[in-house]
Parts: C-alpha cells; sequence; structure tokens
C-alpha cells in the first residue's frame, strides 16, 4: 500500500430541518390551536483516531464528504429525526488544521479519540413553540440552520518511542525487520525504503515498544532533496533517535561525517530534535574493514553512546535494545 502521510479533505454536515406549520385537526375538538413539531438536528463530521488506519490514503480517492440533514417537524407535535453522523477515521498521529487559516484543530495523539470537526445544523422549531397569551395561532414556524462547510488540511505523524535514522542503505530497515516483526523491503542500492515503517519491539522482561524506521535522509533532505524533507516530521513524535551509521563505508580522514551531516538536517529542519537522545549503532560490524573504522569512530564520537552491531548476524543487537528499553524506563521514572 502507498503511504499517504498528507491529505486535504471538504466536510460539510447537515442541514437541520424545518420546523413545521400545523394545527389540530381532531373531530370535537373546535379551536386545536398549534401542533407542529421541531425539525431534526443536521448530522455532525466527526474525525476518530482508530489503531487499524495506518495512512491517510481513503482521503486520496475521495475528498468531500456530507452528513445527511436532519428532517422535517411534523404535525401532530412529532419532531423531524436527527440526520445520521458521518464519521471519518485516520491514523493516530494526525493533525487536523483549518486548511484557510492553519489553525490547529485537534493533534489525535492516541487511538479512540474523537472530534465533532463540524456540528450539524440545529433544527427550526415548529409553530407550537411560538403559541402564546396573545398568539394563540401561529403560521409561521422556523426554518432549519444550514450545516458547516470546512475544509481540513490531515498530517501524518507517525507515533513510535524510537526513530532509526541515518543515510540510505546503512542498514535500518534489516535493523527493524530483525528487532520487530516488520518485514520492509530490503535491498542494496539508494531509497529501498520510500515509506517510514513501523515494528513492535517485544524486549524479554520489558514493556514493548514502537519503533519506526526512517526513510533515508541526505545532505539537503530539510530543503526536500531526496526524501527527507518528507520524512523528517516523523521524527518529531519520536523520544529516542537511534542514528544508524554503515561503519564500513566510514572515511578514516572524516570519521564523523555520515553522522554529523544528518544532525545538520535535523537541527535546521527542527532545532528541538537536538535535544532530544540519540544513540549511535555502528553497522555492518561483519564486514572486515568495520573494526578500524568503528574505533576511529568512537575515538572522536564525545559523548553520545555507540553500539557496534551487525544487524545481518546479530552480533551487538540485544545489548542495543537493553540500552534502549533502560533510557526509556528512565523517561517514564522522569515524567
Amino acid at each position: 500500500m502507498k503511504f499517504i502521510d498528507e491529505a486535504t479533505i471538504t466536510v460539510q454536515s447537515g442541514d437541520g430541518g424545518s420546523g413545521c406549520v400545523s394545527f389540530r385537526r381532531e373531530k370535537f375538538v373546535p379551536r386545536g390551536g398549534p401542533d407542529g413539531g421541531d425539525g431534526g438536528k443536521g448530522g455532525d463530521i466527526i474525525l476518530k483516531s482508530a489503531s487499524r488506519r495506518r495512512t491517510l490514503l481513503p482521503f486520496r480517492y475521495k475528498s468531500q464528504f456530507k452528513a445527511t440533514r436532519g428532517a422535517n417537524g411534523q404535525g401532530k407535535q412529532k419532531t423531524g429525526r436527527s440526520g445520521e453522523d458521518l464519521v471519518l477515521e485516520v491514523p493516530p498521529g494526525t493533525i487536523v488544521r483549518n486548511a484557510e487559516t492553519g489553525e490547529i484543530l485537534k493533534d489525535f495523539s492516541k487511538a479512540d479519540e474523537s472530534f465533532v470537526a463540524a456540528p450539524g445544523g440545529r433544527g427550526g422549531q415548529g409553530n407550537l413553540r411560538f403559541k402564546s397569551a396573545t398568539r394563540r395561532a401561529p403560521k409561521f414556524a422556523q426554518p432549519g440552520e444550514p450545516g458547516m462547510t470546512l475544509t481540513l488540511s490531515l498530517e501524518l505523524k507517525l507515533l513510535a518511542d524510537v526513530g532509526l535514522i541515518g543515510q540510505p542503505n546503512a542498514g535500518k530497515s534489516t535493523l527493524i525487520s530483525v528487532i520487530s516483526a516488520a518485514r520492509p523491503k530490503i535491498a542494496d542500492y539508494p531509497f529501498t525504503t520510500l515509506v517510514p515503517n513501523l515494528g513492535v519491539v517485544k524486549a524479554a522482561g520489558a514493556e514493548p515498544f514502537v519503533v519506526a524506521d526512517i526513510p533515508g535522509l541526505i545532505e539537503g533532505a530539510h530543503r526536500g532533496a531526496g526524501l527527507g524533507d518528507r520524512f523528517l516530521r516523523h521524527v518529531e513524535r519520536t523520544r529516542i533517535l537511534v542514528h544508524v551509521v554503515d561503519a564500513a563505508a566510514i572515511d578514516p580522514e572524516h570519521p564523523l561525517h555520515a553522522y554529523e551531516s544528518i544532525n545538520v538536517e535535523l537541527s535546521r529542519y527542527s532545532p528541538a530534535l537536538m535535544d532530544k537522545p540519540r544513540i549511535v549503532a555502528l553497522n555492518k560490524m561483519d564486514l572486515s574493514e568495520a573494526n578500524a573504522a568503528a574505533d576511529v569512530f568512537s575515538e572522536t564520537a564525545g559523548s553520545v553512546p555507540v553500539f557496534r552491531i551487525s544487524a545481518a548476524s546479530g552480533e551487538g543487537v540485544d545489548r542495543l535494545l537493553k540500552f534502549i528499553v533502560s533510557e526509556l524506563e528512565n523517561m517514564e521514572t522522569a515524567n
């Protein structure tokens, strides 16, 4: 399925039904008086976050949604039926904005949240409502209120505890396939991963956590180069960043180049990203040329935690996971 993380839709709630003008017409009841019922309320447009939704793809094929109107009131004080609400399901992590003003209307931070985006119009009052001591036989009723039309901008930011970042072919897809049930496409060429992948990691003796494999970032990603600027937004929701570096491709003359170039892109996109805890995973340690390069990297990396792993063979992956679990638990305790 194609990953869609942005969509624009137009929603229209239902009109309210009109009130009824009616008078009692019963045998042996002279001057029966008004008995017109109220119109029914128009249907609401409701957005609801559902865990079974993973993308905004359904809104690519249909972008206009309208709830039903309320029924008109009837005689004998019968209120019209309310219009049916229209519920639109979105993935958790969806931000809803007013497309015209940019105002954030709702941020769905978890599943099973609901938000009335466009309330239905109120039903009009029947002529029974207007009867008084001085107005015994009102011959008018209220029309129903019109529904609301609104253009909404939907933006999905994946909800994950850990984000795997790094340059193309660093081995992020292989790593997420090893530590979770996610099965991304894996091949030896740039931009194998064209969509973010989510996986649930079930570490022994710890709460499961969600990891996201963010498609490969390159220099200039914050300006739209490569795939990055489209997917950098998903990094914002993560709690910890694991920077996967291809140890076999490290240049001994500039060992931190790959690591620092991604940090530059993160900071230019959003300085707040630099405050997130980060871990370096030097991958492909099963290759002979990786050890010497990893030594040089570790000597110049400063205080950032560095783990040597091989996603292909599983070497060092358990140590990395234990450290991630520890960091997440410390963050929970701090909160």
